[in-house]
């Protein structure tokens, strides 16, 4: 370093200097004094280059830290899991079932000493066969809404059981009674009579729930009864197609065999969902369970407390969905809404409120994307409620007033007719001799509608329009799976009743510049749906 002199020049300065000391002397003090600064002075670089390499980290580490996501879980959900394990319950059930296994015993050789154990093990102790019946017991979850002994369940959970016993956190049991039960939703409500007041836990409003927020599902996989486990939701609105009103949150939550039934939970300790099903090859999580939301579920819930049943708005219409075709021949912007087949004779529609071809796209303030949404939102009003119901007509949107009925047992509110374009194998038919162009309309061959082809493709007498006769094969009304004895109601919103008024219809959408004609069909018993045809 520059600052560190050799020993003879700090002497030569010290001499110069007319310093009296020892030459020794002073090349060592002079010596040791230069090394004790230049390492001094070394030193201080040194700490001010660590001091300058620490600020610089300490800098990039803030930044890093300050756009770093989290990655780590939720706090310790000790303290939530603590305050609700006692409110969710294991349920053990048992079935009596006719044992009808005809298949022939072993045979041993006679004299054998086993002859004794296979006698008794198939034809039962006196020797004789017998349809003895046989117990299968199952173990599913719950959880208690009241204090009182109301518990929620699947329905799958004790569906058939002749015997019901709770299992409580304590290790205490009870024997519980079905208050009644929802096969449409899955969901059961079952009592106990508790000697003191049960600890229970409220509903949560699973619409405030987003993906990604952290949940906590709680029951009885396995038989390990007050299993806890922690995820997110990772979807809303699935549909697995295990009912009408299919809505389910899904979660990455551990949710086994023996989960069934029990709660999942929100961060505030509220139940915001039922679990109901997994996705699994082999039988345990994967991380795609499904719940049923306190959305649909509270109101089902309330009512089978209530009522032992549920009652559910009912329309009183037969829908399908709106495809592009149907979407472009009405001239909607983008496919969406409930396209109105049919109204069913004695329902809620009276006075003609809503008509075949309309399209509902909102149902008492809440959007219809799509068909089944209408199924959901009807079967979740209360009966009898008047509502607002928006519909798509004429090319505008117009809001009619209907006063809802109550949906009966074996009807689903606003029932699905086929959907068009749907795939299903059908047995081969002879195909149809070639038609003359002139008698043919968009691969249709026409006929009046009179008592001869009534009775010739069994057509009921309240239905009118114009009788289809043939279809060739290949063309855009066989596409549609349009067949002979269908009947054409209405082209485009317009009635028909006669084979010219659809020729002239045809022409006059051809004429307008339109892409599609909307053909409101019928079979022979009157069940309508509506097919969207190319009429270029």
């Amino acid at each position: 370093m520059q600052k560190g002199a050799s020993a003879p020049e700090a002497g030569e300065v010290a001499a110069r200097r007319g310093c009296r000391l020892n030459s020794q002397r002073s090349l060592s003090e002079l010596s040791t004094r230069t090394k004790s600064r230049a390492h001094s002075l070394g030193a201080t670089l040194s700490v001010l280059t660590l001091a300058g390499a620490l600020a610089v980290s300490s800098t990039a580490l803030a930044q890093n830290t300050a756009i770093r996501p989290p990655t780590n879980g939720p706090a310790s959900v000790a303290d939530l899991a603590a305050g609700l394990l006692d409110a969710v319950v294991n349920i053990a059930t048992s079935q009596k079932v006719k044992n009808d296994d005809d298949a022939p015993a072993p045979q041993v050789p006679e004299g054998s000493p086993y002859q004794r154990y296979f006698d008794e093990f198939f034809k039962g102790k006196g020797g004789q066969s017998d349809n003895r019946q046989r117990t299968v017991e199952s173990l599913g979850s719950g959880f208690v809404i009241d204090p009182s002994g109301f518990i929620v369940t699947n329905n799958h959970v004790i569906e058939g059981a002749d015997d019901i016993e709770i299992n409580f956190a304590n290790g205490s049991k009870l024997k519980a009674t079905l208050v009644g039960k929802d096969t449409k939703t899955d969901l059961a409500v079952l009592k106990v009579e508790p000697k003191a007041p049960l600890k229970a836990v409220p509903f949560g409003d699973s619409r405030k729930m987003r993906i990604g927020d952290w949940v906590m599902a709680i029951g009885n996989p396995f038989g390990l009864g007050g299993s806890v486990s922690v995820g997110i939701i990772s979807a809303r609105g699935r549909n697995i197609n295990a009912g009408p009103y299919d809505n389910f949150i899904q979660t990455d939550a551990a949710i086994n065999r023996g989960n069934s039934g029990g709660p999942l939970f929100n961060m505030a300790g509220e139940v915001i969902g039922i679990n109901t099903a997994i996705i699994s090859p082999s039988g345990g999580s994967i991380g795609i369970g499904f719940s049923v939301p306190t959305e649909l579920a509270a109101n089902v819930v309330l009512q089978l407390k209530d009522f032992g049943e549920t009652r559910r708005g009912w329309l009183g219409v037969r829908v399908q969905p709106v495809t592009d075709d149907i979407a472009e021949s009405l001239k909607m912007a983008s496919p969406r809404g409930a396209l109105v087949s049919g109204i069913i004779e004695g329902g809620p529609i009276a006075n003609g409120e809503i008509k075949s071809g309309d399209v509902i796209v909102k149902f008492d303030g809440r959007e219809v994307s799509e068909m089944r949404d209408l199924q959901r939102v009807v079967a979740e009003t209360a009966v009898g409620k008047a509502v607002d119901v928006v519909v798509f007509r004429d090319g505008k949107e117009q809001t009619v007033k209907v006063t809802l009925g109550r949906l009966e047992d074996g009807a689903l509110a606003s029932a699905s007719a086929t959907a068009t374009g749907e795939d299903g194998s059908k047995a081969d038919k002879p195909e149809a001799a070639p038609l003359p162009a002139t008698d043919v309309v968009l691969g249709m061959k026409l006929a009046m509608l009179n008592e001869e082809a009534r009775k010739k493709y069994g057509i009921a007498e309240d239905i009118d329009g114009v009788v289809i006769t043939e279809v060739v094969p290949n063309s855009v009304a066989a596409e549609r799976r349009v067949e002979p004895g269908d009947v054409i109601v209405e082209v485009s919103q317009e009635a028909m009743d006669t084979p010219s008024d659809v020729t002239d219809r045809i022409e006059e959408l051809k004429s307008s510049g339109r892409r599609n004609a909307q053909l409101l069909l019928s079979n022979k018993t009157g069940e309508l749906r509506f097919v969207s045809v190319r009429v270029e």
